[in-house]
C-alpha cells in the first residue's frame, strides 16, 4: 500500500469504529480494518488480550487470523489497524510504537479521554517514524 498524506473513510466505518469504543469504556478496544482496494470498507473487531486492557491492546491471534482470512475470501486487503484509548489522547503511545505488527498500515487511534468528545486519528510508520495522516470521514 502506498503512503498517502490524507486517507478517508466514510462516516458509517467512523461511526461503526467510535461505537466499538464507547460500549468499551474501560478498555481497549482493537481490530482490524479490510479494504478493496484503497477503500476502507469492512471493520473486523478482535478480542483484546492484554494482560492489562485498560492501557493496552493485544489482538486475540485466532480472531486476528480469522479476520485476515475473511478478508482475503472477500478479496479485501488490511488498510489499517484500529485501537481505542480508554483515559489518553489519540496518539500512539509508547507502547504503540513498540509493538506495531504491520508497520505498513495505517494506525487509527480512537480517544475517549477528549471531554466527552470521541477523537479518532490517523497514524503511518515512516522512515522518519511515526507520522500524522489527515484522516477524513
Amino acid at each position: 500500500m502506498q503512503a498517502r498524506s490524507e486517507i478517508k473513510i466514510t462516516r458509517p466505518l467512523a461511526t461503526h469504529l467510535l461505537a466499538l469504543a464507547q460500549q468499551s469504556p474501560e478498555r481497549e478496544i482493537c481490530g482490524l480494518v479490510g479494504a478493496i482496494g484503497d477503500r476502507p470498507s469492512t471493520v473486523y473487531p478482535v478480542k483484546n488480550v492484554a494482560a492489562s486492557p485498560e492501557d493496552a491492546f493485544e489482538m486475540d491471534p485466532q480472531d486476528q487470523i480469522h479476520a485476515l482470512k475473511t478478508m482475503r475470501t472477500k478479496h479485501e486487503n488490511l488498510f489499517a489497524i484500529y485501537h481505542s484509548h480508554p483515559a489518553s489522547p489519540a496518539e500512539p503511545s509508547m507502547r504503540d510504537l513498540e509493538n506495531i505488527g504491520y508497520p505498513d498500515t495505517y494506525q487509527l487511534i480512537i480517544s475517549l479521554n477528549t471531554k466527552g468528545v470521541l477523537e479518532m486519528r490517523a497514524f503511518r510508520l515512516t522512515a522518519e517514524g511515526m507520522r500524522e495522516i489527515t484522516l477524513t470521514v
